[in-house]
């Protein structure tokens, strides 16, 4: 689904973040990219979502460059992202009136999706149902937990069926019991969803818990490398001998310097 080819990128202060980087990703795969603050894992995740452009190379999803926002690409980004003016249920409509925005080629073009009362509606009551936040759909941000707004842009995003979902440190805010209710909460939609998954995190458990495949982003000049975890999709993973040999695995890999729970 995702290929990333001679990749490089730098910031205007001529800091260069990757140079000559490949990557390939097939449908419905699970991966976590893990990293320290500042190895551009946070700039990887943008150059898929066609957020930046790349230096020189390319970025393909389904064999296409990417030029912009893609419609069938879902983000649920770091912190609470909710309007603080609209209610829960208007800040999960509100994706449909993003993609009525950019159309379905993701440039602008209104007239490429028409609203269906019935059918969106709908969907937004299984949402509602199906994230446990149907009694409070109708409050506000600040009247909400963290956690049940984080399930409001969780919502938000899968009314728009994305085929890849892009994730930038979505619990990094949040304490390990909401946490890890929502890692949970990620496998289970993912379950034979077909969706291809990303997340971003410095956290090494969340990645180990997440990723069946780990992208792991080093120092500045050190090639990234591959760890397969195939254990990985499990709520019960967690707990076991495999999850704490992989994390050891992990952590030796990155000198001990990234973050656990």
């Amino acid at each position: 689904m995702v290929r990333i080819k001679d990749l490089k990128f730098s910031y205007p202060d001529s800091t260069v973040i990757f140079n000559g980087f490949n990557w390939n990703i097939e449908s419905g795969e699970s991966w976590a990219v893990l990293g320290l603050s500042g190895a551009g894992k946070t700039t990887l995740l943008y150059l898929l979502g066609g957020l930046l452009s790349p230096s020189m190379g390319k970025v393909l999803i389904n064999g296409k460059a990417s030029g912009g926002i893609r419609p069938e690409t879902g983000f649920i980004m770091q912190g609470n992202s909710l309007l603080p003016w609209a209610t829960l249920e208007e800040n999960i409509r509100l994706g449909f009136k993003i993609r009525k925005f950019y159309g379905a080629d993701g440039k602008h073009s209104p007239t490429d999706y028409k609203y269906n009362r019935n059918s969106d509606d709908k969907l937004i009551e299984y949402w509602l149902d199906r994230l446990s936040i149907m009694d409070i759909r109708e409050k506000f941000p600040s009247e909400i937990s963290g956690g049940q707004a984080q399930r409001g842009t969780i919502a938000r995003t899968m009314i728009l069926k994305p085929d890849l979902l892009l994730m930038d440190e979505p619990f990094s805010s949040l304490d390990i019991r909401i946490k890890e209710s929502l890692q949970n909460l990620i496998l289970d939609l993912d379950q034979n969803s077909g969706r291809t998954r990303i997340i971003v995190t410095h956290n090494l458990e969340e990645a180990v818990f997440l990723g069946k495949r780990i992208l792991v982003i080093r120092e500045a000049g050190m090639e990234p490398l591959i760890y397969d975890n195939p254990e990985s999709g499990s709520g019960h993973f967690r707990g076991t001998a495999d999850f704490r040999k992989v994390c050891r695995d992990l952590q030796n890999i990155m000198g001990g310097l990234c973050d656990v729970y």
